[in-house]
């Protein structure tokens, strides 16, 4: 395949033949390529084939990319023939972008969560927020891998290994977590096997890879995306979200995935421009609480928060420290009895959508599980998806009960209260700590996120590149109330034009 994708590159053009000059490539730089005619979208598609080919299926198999779309090229061929008759749809038109590997498409890739059992779900639509790419001019290059049914199947899991691709890994380490559920994604953006990529997240899905891979990750307000085709945990916390190198181009992808979908129950209508919000001095005039609570994960990390803080302080933010948000037991409890009880309804919805030869509940899903225990279960069981089938209706007041206190401890009493208090327009903490030694056997090695807060009040978080600790990436959270994605992009942005930290991988 390697030697195919660099004759078709050869062929096509020589200026790919500068190809460090693509790696770090951005959306206005491919689109100034574009518009000088030095370069192609269909060339851009066939750089990312080649990439893919010799550094993640082969070289250091990095594995993150894990089907390829065989409509790609065709694709940009009809975007470069519409860019030759004066049509650009915008600033996505004929960016190759990657799909986390439980988001729906309608071009013959497999929507698998990871998973044996749905290895042959071939949807028959878009999920919308495919479609929303699709009209921005977007050109879908595959799916990347994941950590399988998106974290919610063992606690005893690693992230980024799945039963039907295995593992995921870390660009700046291999031996090393890439984090999930949205692994695959944040690897391919940050060893540059695409421009963009979709994650999702339920809690850190989308925030915890970018930050362990020097990438930046926006996980949006509940329902500012919409979560109709994407495979399910929970609808009250669930939405994709953009994960790209820098804060511009995450911007960009955002302001092409939102849209009011009539399947979405909790989309929200939302009339802003992402883009006005990028502002070099975005910080200045900036009051931002410092939640020290989602700190002391690594000295290190915390040495460079410490660093990242003097910064803000420079690009003219006031700073508010020791800002308090609660007691994240109680709200973390709450949250997990809400987890069980939505995804066994959510999954079961969305089983009921898909082909007749496939599982159609929960407990199918587990039966098929101790049927393949060989490849599914090898290292990890399945007692998330044992608990969540033992749990009833939404209907059940354990339910409502746990609903109403994790929205409230996290949101009225959280985050709003923090803001409303200390007069604040955001807060900040480190994303995670630096990424731990993949390990099968006992799974996951977390000390700590800032993501909770946000993920389940359903409020925006931004995640930017704020250093490495001995070569590893670690990133810096900006979070506040519904809707204020656009304080966070300023802040984010000014942070990141300030400092500049994103390194790429040495591969």
């Amino acid at each position: 395949m390697k030697i195919l994708f660099n004759i078709i590159i050869l062929f096509l053009s020589p200026v790919i033949l500068a190809a460090p000059a693509l790696e770090e490539l951005s959306i206005k730089q491919a689109q100034q390529l574009f518009k000088s005619g030095d370069l192609t979208s269909q060339q851009l598609v066939s750089f990312y084939l080649d990439r893919i080919d010799s550094l993640d299926q082969n070289g250091v198999r990095l594995n993150s990319v894990v089907q390829l779309n065989d409509n790609a090229l065709a694709q940009a061929k009809q975007l470069d023939k519409e860019r030759q008759n004066n049509i650009v749809r915008g600033p996505l038109h004929g960016i190759p972008v990657l799909l986390k590997d439980n988001i729906d498409t309608a071009d013959g890739m497999a929507n698998t969560a990871g998973s044996l059992a749905l290895k042959n779900n071939y949807p028959a639509e878009d999920a919308f927020v495919v479609k929303q790419l699709r009209k921005a001019g977007a050109i879908i290059l595959g799916k990347t891998n994941l950590s399988e049914w998106a974290n919610f199947r063992s606690s005893h899991s690693s992230s980024g290994w799945s039963g039907l691709y295995g593992q995921t890994k870390n660009p700046y380490d291999p031996t090393r977590s890439p984090c999930g559920s949205s692994s695959g994604s944040g690897v391919a953006v940050a060893a540059n096997l695409t421009l963009l990529a979709v994650g999702t997240e339920t809690d850190g899905s989308v925030t915890c890879p970018s930050s362990l891979n020097g990438i930046v990750g926006i996980k949006p307000s509940l329902g500012t995306v919409s979560r109709s085709g994407i495979i399910p945990i929970a609808h009250s916390q669930d939405t994709a979200g953009p994960m790209a190198r820098t804060v511009e181009d995450a911007v960009y992808l955002l302001a092409s995935m939102v849209g009011v979908d009539s399947k979405d129950k909790q989309a929200q209508k939302i009339d802003v421009d992402f883009t006005s919000h990028l502002k070099l001095d975005g910080l200045k005039g900036k009051r931002i609480g410092i939640v020290r609570q989602l700190m002391g994960y690594q000295p290190d990390v915390d040495d460079l928060f410490e660093q990242a803080v003097e910064v803000l302080k420079q690009q003219g933010a006031i700073i508010v420290d020791e800002v308090k948000l609660g007691d994240s037991s109680e709200w973390g409890a709450a949250e997990y009895e809400v987890l069980l009880y939505e995804f066994k309804t959510d999954l079961n919805q969305y089983l009921s959508t898909t082909a007749e030869n496939l599982p159609k509940s929960l407990q199918a899903l587990i039966d098929f599980n101790n049927q393949h225990q060989q490849q599914e279960m090898p290292f990890f069981r399945q007692e998330i998806f044992l608990q969540a089938q033992d749990k009833g209706p939404l209907s059940d007041k354990l339910y409502k009960d746990s609903l109403a206190k994790a929205k409230r401890l996290t949101g009225s009493q959280g985050i709003d209260a923090a803001l409303q208090k200390h007069d604040l327009d955001l807060l900040i903490a480190p994303s995670n700590q630096p990424a731990w030694k993949t390990d099968w056997i006992n799974g996951d090695h977390y000390t700590g996120a800032a993501s909770s807060p946000a993920a389940i009040s359903g409020y925006p978080h931004v995640t930017v590149p704020m250093g490495q600790v001995h070569g590893l990436p670690v990133g810096l959270s900006f979070f506040a109330g519904m809707l204020s994605e656009g304080t966070l992009i300023e802040a984010a942005y000014g942070f990141e034009q300030a400092t500049q930290h994103r390194k790429p991988p040495e591969l």
